[in-house]
């Protein structure tokens, strides 16, 4: 959707394949964005008759017939044949191969044979805020247990051992869409939650995460734990657009050691990484009784945000165009 928001911008009529057009006032409402421009359509017939197509893979390579074709993976794909000869053929129609971050794109160059450029995905680092501050550990993701699980059983677990380590006036927030294979694992989330102080928040409004952003001290994110991220790349987190949302909003992000979180946390300066559980709560309490190192990290998450707004993405885009 912000690649069509750019396309208008730069004044092309921007057709969007999709098979509900009640899916633009969804996206709208969920992401915070505006759409004005932008028709929602059964088919664009793999952009025959188009100037430019921007095309979401799912692992398979497209007979791509607009003038200008933009393959784009979000998913580190792997052992899906991707050198075939019939794909090297249909490469020739793609004008760039572009990559959600570098962890994504090390694995697509292997597969594909091809060398992809990398595009952050952007950030509406410019409508999130920080407010005055709780004592609030936050965590961002959908609760869908398909392809990739977001892990909050694991963070549930943690703040448990927190909480009984004396961490009595603090809660965790749970916040994420349960559209999509996601209700009954919100089910059993909230019978293990039990008496503790641990919210779950279903499907919010961009306008909710955005002050809960603002309103958090620790952003945490257990994405990617207890899997082998060679062997199983799609399970991890490919780049992490919530960390960022979160760092805009002053949040200090503590994330697990994998995906594309290396891309965005600096350890140490912006953030802090993590690989086992004892260290999530071990170094949450000591970020927690040290006032001074926890400023200076929430201004420096602060500013490594703007690294991946919507102005730099456009310029990238652009660039490609």
């Amino acid at each position: 959707m912000a690649v069509a928001q750019t396309l208008v911008e730069a004044g092309y009529k921007v057709d969007v394949e999709w098979s509900s057009p009640s899916m633009k006032e969804k996206l709208e409402k969920r992401f915070g964005i505006g759409l004005e421009g932008v028709s929602f359509v059964g088919d664009v017939k793999r952009g025959d008759g188009y100037d430019i197509c921007f095309w979401v893979s799912d692992g398979s390579i497209p007979t791509l017939k607009a003038r200008k074709n933009f393959l784009h993976f979000q998913v580190p794909f792997q052992k899906v044949k991707g050198k075939t000869l019939l794909n090297r053929m249909k490469l020739f129609r793609i004008s760039k191969v572009i990559c959600n971050s570098k962890f994504t794109k090390s694995f697509i160059d292997k597969e594909y044979g091809v060398e992809a450029v990398v595009i952050y995905p952007p950030v509406p680092v410019d409508k999130i805020r920080p407010k005055k501050k709780e004592n609030l550990i936050l965590f961002v993701g959908r609760f869908s247990q398909l392809e990739q699980v977001k892990k909050q059983d694991v963070l549930v677990t943690a703040f448990k051992r927190l909480y009984g380590s004396g961490l009595k006036h603090w809660r965790l927030v749970l916040a994420g869409g349960v559209e999509v294979g996601g209700r009954e694992f919100v089910q059993k989330l909230k019978k293990s939650v039990g008496n503790y102080p641990i919210e779950i928040l279903e499907s919010p409004s961009f306008k909710e995460i955005a002050s809960l952003y603002g309103r958090a001290k620790i952003f945490w994110s257990a994405v990617g734990f207890g899997i082998n991220e060679r062997k199983e790349p799609e399970k991890v987190e490919h780049f992490g657009i919530s960390v960022v949302e979160a760092m805009a909003g002053g949040a200090v992000p503590i994330a697990y050691r994998a995906g594309g979180y290396r891309e965005i946390i600096i350890d140490g300066e912006n953030g802090i990484l993590w690989s086992k559980l004892s260290e999530l709560t071990g170094k949450s309490l000591k970020l927690i009784s040290d006032k001074v190192e926890f400023k200076k990290m929430a201004e420096a998450a602060k500013e490594r945000s703007k690294a991946f707004g919507y102005e730099v993405f456009n310029r990238e885009i652009e660039k490609y165009l």
